[in-house]
């Protein structure tokens, strides 16, 4: 049986590249693993050599110790990968398959999931949703490591049928496991179209996806707000407008650069971490109150930013239990629409891997996607942590080139 090694939480602030158990089409006990998935046989399943898997905003919140996710579980829920071994039971992928695959994980049998709504599927986890490498999300082993076991795989996994073409367009076609549907999402829930403003509340790879994808939606005018210059320097180079939400006040700030002090939607793509003053502490609440206070009447928000119920780091007793100073009132009297949650990234990632491999969306330019080797994730944590305005893509086998 082949050697196996995985990024690993270690504690907060740590990570570290482990040797980890070759995956089985089986979920064995682990950290993380609810008692109902424990020993739970995975016939549907396929294991996948890892082509690319990307450090994620989202795992950072773990990583800083901002969640309950416990010591020792395998990170990395952004998986591309080779298809090396299948269950009994999987009909349509083989041995060699290029396969996309969705953070969400997801059984297809249930109501949600025939409904598309494979974020929040009834069946893969002791309460709706799942996802790899994940807290709280069923225990499945992430991705970034050298093999992962995917369930459900007929279900679970878009082929790519060119690998060649696939291959050369990776660094593009990476983002479709998660930050590209996910910034997505949150523009198609805040109602983006033809002509849109747009003002994206968050300058990392999620915030860049969401305002791609509203460039790519139609929105005549996307303007990305972040405390960090050199995100703010990136957005502007690739072609965005950008504010800093702390400097001043944010209606004064769209105001000059649309004439009027308002746009006709939003996306938070920050979450709980936000930061809500200008020295940089926290107030959890910050950038939705920011996004209702730009936000036309009538408009919509989406919210594809993290909020969690359980937050051990934040600076208050209501905070460490996922509540929100959040001003209501305003989107009430603005009559504004908001849509919360994890992406149903099987709602989107067909048609945007289409739109990637006919030239539509520069993705990997705009989040700057930069190729890292497995050994590095330490760093590449760091760096991100950091502020770097970069998407590290780690490289397990040495297929991408760097």
């Amino acid at each position: 049986m082949p050697s196996n090694r995985g990024v690993v939480y270690t504690g907060p602030g740590k990570v570290s590249v482990e040797s980890i158990d070759y995956p089985e089409l089986v979920l064995r006990p682990g950290p993380g693993v609810p008692p109902i998935n424990e020993n739970r046989p995975c016939p549907h399943g396929v294991i996948l050599k890892v082509v690319a898997s990307n450090i994620c905003g989202s795992d950072q919140h773990m990583v800083r110790g901002r969640t309950t996710a416990p010591p020792g579980l395998v990170l990395g829920h952004e998986i591309t990968g080779e298809v090396v071994e299948t269950g009994r039971d999987v009909e349509y992928r083989e041995v060699g398959d290029l396969v996309s695959v969705p953070f969400n994980v997801a059984c297809g049998r249930c109501r949600n999931c025939m409904e598309r709504r494979t974020d929040v599927c009834l069946n893969v986890n002791d309460h709706p949703g799942g996802a790899y490498g994940y807290v709280d999300m069923g225990g499945w082993r992430g991705g970034q490591a050298e093999f992962v076991m995917v369930p459900y795989a007929d279900w679970n996994t878009l082929k790519y049928t060119d690998k060649d073409q696939a291959l050369a367009k990776m660094l593009d076609l990476t983002m479709i496991t998660d930050i590209l549907p996910t910034g997505f999402h949150g523009c198609v829930e805040a109602k983006v179209g033809a002509g849109s403003t747009v003002y994206i509340g968050g300058g990392g790879p999620v915030g860049l996806a969401a305002a791609t994808s509203a460039q790519f939606l139609g929105a005549s005018v996307v303007v990305v707000g972040d405390p960090n210059e050199q995100r703010r320097k990136h957005a502007r180079e690739v072609g965005f407008e950008v504010v800093d939400p702390l400097a001043g006040d944010l209606p004064d700030q769209i105001e000059q650069l649309l004439g009027v002090p308002e746009v006709d939607a939003a996306v938070d793509c920050v979450g709980f971490e936000a930061k809500g003053h200008r020295d940089g502490t926290e107030q959890n609440a910050a950038v939705l109150n920011q996004a209702m206070e730009v936000t036309r009447a009538a408009g919509a928000i989406g919210i594809p930013g993290l909020y969690v119920t359980e937050d051990p780091g934040a600076a208050d007793q209501a905070a460490r239990h996922g509540t929100v100073a959040l001003g209501l009132g305003i989107g009430w009297a603005k009559s504004l629409s908001f849509a919360t949650g994890q992406t149903p990234t099987m709602q989107y990632n067909r048609a945007l891997r289409e739109a990637i491999l006919h030239d539509r969306v520069p993705i990997a330019r705009n989040v700057n996607a930069t190729v890292i080797p497995l050994d590095d994730a330490p760093e590449g944590y760091q760096e991100f942590d950091a502020g770097a305005p970069k998407k590290f893509v780690l490289d397990p086998h040495g297929m991408l080139g760097r």
